[in-house]
């Protein structure tokens, strides 16, 4: 397996980084570390243990004590499971109160300290392809190859909206979008690790492109710098 160092991906909410480092991950034999969905988890045990998200101490020590793993499916899927303590919390952390809840989580700054040490440990250990919001700039800063995915608003809202709707939820696509904005707002205006592009990270609009082609893309950055 050729080796090209740890990969970071970032971008805002329903631009494709998952489905994209996912499958990349895939193609080159790496471990696939989703960061959102680790703050997912934190919000979602928030929910079930009725912890207001004002209440920072609560919520750092909730992240303390929480063990999050990840696994990858044998079969033909190679759907990625989530577990909170033992428990397959998969589809749970992307409802929409979990996705409604999740940025104002991620501004927590003992939330983040205690995840991003969970995060740099693993990409320690192994190759990895990481995406979440701030991996180029702060988590993985070192990363030789960070790539930035975008698309706009519209397109990100409409695949939200199926990916809800396909699992039975009952939303609104204005509503989506309206709920796109704010998380934008949020995620790139905190004061901790907000979301921005690396200078050094090469963006990709992914608007018009299906993740395999995403991927494709990313393959041919990295071998046409590695050759």
């Amino acid at each position: 397996m050729i080796t090209y160092g740890n990969i970071a991906i970032d971008g805002p909410a329903g631009a494709g980084k998952s489905t994209v480092a996912r499958l990349l991950a895939e193609k080159l034999g790496y471990i696939y570390i989703d960061t959102g969905a680790m703050y997912r988890v934190i919000a979602w045990k928030a929910l079930i243990n009725r912890i207001s998200p004002e209440d920072h101490l609560a919520l750092t020590k909730l992240a303390e004590e929480t063990k999050i793993d990840f696994s990858v499916q044998e079969d033909n899927s190679k759907i990625q499971t989530v577990f909170c303590d033992g428990q397959d919390v998969t589809e749970q952390i992307r409802s929409p109160e979990v996705s409604r809840l999740v940025s104002s989580v991620a501004q927590i700054p003992g939330v983040r300290s205690v995840l991003l040490k969970q995060q740099k440990f693993l990409a320690q250990k192994n190759n990895v392809v990481m995406d979440g919001r701030d991996i180029g700039s702060n988590v993985l800063p070192n990363a030789p190859f960070k790539f930035f995915l975008t698309a706009s608003v519209e397109e990100r809202a409409r695949r939200r909206f199926m990916e809800l709707t396909k699992k039975g939820y009952l939303v609104n696509e204005q509503d989506v979008i309206q709920e796109i904005i704010r998380r934008d707002k949020m995620d790139q205006e905190r004061s901790i690790a907000p979301l921005i592009k690396a200078d050094d990270a090469i963006e990709i609009d992914t608007s018009h492109l299906q993740p395999d082609e995403v991927v494709e893309v990313i393959i041919n950055i990295i071998k046409n710098t590695k050759s």
